[in-house]
């Protein structure tokens, strides 16, 4: 005699296999509902990234505090916009930004101040270090925003837009050889910016006209005190 429990013919296998057949497809299509959710979150994290702007008026960036900054705001003002670094040969370029600023600030001129870690790690601090090194050591007044990358997979949308419009057509003759040892920086490290329209060092600049839809560009050994003229005609 068979006891119940043991009673194990060729119905209940079937059955058996039914429900693992069953069980295997609910876990198939929850895996498959999950690969779904981290596509789309991997696509939306990138949307603002890639997203494509018809004005520079249309892109927010956070200040130094973390806060948005709608460049909206800036409308009707003459922008220059530099990338910025603390440990820099180039770092005392602070010092004529301050002074271009004092100057045409009451005519309408602004100054935006990215800092980058892009280039040899030379702004490694955290965003209230650097503003107590531009204020102790520069009496900078300027705006100063948040950290960003300026090239690569995460630049910031302000800096793929800037380099879209304004894209890179050589260095300023007679910096030959700064031109050359950034160059060279940029093989040896692969960081690959010597190529194309990638920000080229620290203190690149962008001047935007008051309407926005004028853009130059100048690379980084350009000195404040060497766009003066064109801020003035800017600012006319």
């Amino acid at each position: 005699m068979e006891l119940p429990f043991c009673n194990y013919n060729e119905t209940n296998k079937n059955i058996v296999f039914l429900q693992l057949e069953k069980t295997k497809s609910f876990f198939m299509k929850i895996k498959t509902f999950i690969i779904a959710a981290v596509a789309l979150l991997v696509a939306l994290s990138g949307f603002g990234q890639n997203k494509k702007y018809k004005s520079i008026y249309d892109i927010t960036v956070k200040d130094i505090k973390g806060n948005d900054v709608s460049l909206a705001d800036y409308k009707g003002k003459v922008l220059l916009i530099v990338n910025v670094a603390s440990k820099c040969g180039l770092t005392p370029q602070y010092e004529g930004l301050e002074a271009l600023y004092q100057k045409y600030k009451d005519q309408g001129l602004e100054i935006l101040a990215f800092p980058c870690n892009q280039f040899l790690e030379q702004e490694p601090g955290t965003n209230e270090e650097i503003q107590n090194f531009c204020s102790l050591n520069y009496n900078v007044t300027f705006p100063l925003f948040d950290k960003i990358d300026v090239n690569g997979k995460k630049e910031s949308p302000l800096y793929t837009f800037l380099k879209s419009k304004a894209p890179f057509t050589g260095y300023p003759e007679g910096y030959e050889a700064f031109a050359a040892q950034l160059d060279m920086i940029h093989q040896k490290t692969g960081s690959g910016f010597e190529k194309g329209n990638a920000i080229k060092w620290n203190f690149g600049k962008f001047l935007v006209s008051k309407d926005g839809q004028t853009i130059l560009r100048f690379e980084p050994m350009v000195s404040p005190e060497m766009l003066e003229e064109a801020i003035q005609e800017m600012l006319r």
